[in-house]
């Protein structure tokens, strides 16, 4: 059972969407502003998230764009009335999955949300692995050549975010976010510090790295 939150203000489409999605063998939960939605999407994992754009208090790209901050990387399925490009182009930009204009149709709908369930299954595999490197999730473990590295709680989530944003880069705010939380007092220099600790783990070189890149003025992209 995939669990899909649904962010929509408007009642009469969000019961539809529950309705639809519940038959479908999903587990739905609604949020009717972006305030809510925040507060849902930290509060437990979700498979997907369905998105409007014109909610309350806060918009859809606002709601998108902070979740992305922090490195959270569920499916985003971004659902508007707006028809002109720049505003999917904008949705997109900020780190949403795909778009779907209203009116929709319900098939469409439905295939959209089993396609990106599918990417988003593929992404959160219990292993991953990268070179002579395997992530196990599941045992929040680090291997290498199949001996578990003697990794920090901080180092596993560090590459945990790296791993569920590959290829992607990530600012050290969102690496702060991600591995301390939102309330803590850390300098950037501690990412870079634990970024150094990671690479001596994970990279042959650690000097002349393959995996764990930075990106000049940005970051770091995980090219694993």
């Amino acid at each position: 059972m995939s669990r899909i939150l649904v962010v929509e203000d408007e009642p009469g489409i969000a019961l539809a969407l529950e309705d639809d999605l519940t038959l479908e063998g999903h587990r739905v939960t609604v949020a009717d502003d972006g305030v809510k939605a925040l507060a849902a999407a930290r509060a437990e994992p979700f498979d997907l998230i369905l998105l409007d754009v014109m909610l309350p208090h806060k918009d859809g790209f606002e709601v998108c764009r902070e979740l992305r901050r922090t490195g959270l990387c569920t499916p985003i399925l971004m659902l508007t009335a707006k028809t002109q490009e720049a505003e999917k182009v904008m949705g997109l930009d900020l780190g949403a999955d795909d778009y779907l204009t209203k009116p929709y149709g319900r098939n469409e709908l439905r295939a959209r949300v089993r396609a990106l369930l599918r990417r988003g299954a593929a992404d959160t595999a219990d292993v991953y692995r990268f070179g002579d490197v395997e992530v196990d999730f599941a045992r929040a473990e680090l291997r290498r050549d199949g001996t578990v590295l003697d990794l920090t709680p901080l180092e596993f989530k560090l590459m945990a975010a790296f791993v569920r944003s590959r290829g992607r880069v990530l600012t050290r705010q969102q690496l702060l976010d991600a591995a301390w939380g939102h309330d803590m007092a850390i300098t950037e220099r501690v990412v870079d510090n634990q970024i150094m600790n990671l690479r001596r783990k994970v990279e042959a070189d650690p000097a002349n790295p393959v995996f764990i890149a930075s990106v000049r003025g940005l970051g770091y992209r995980f090219d694993g």
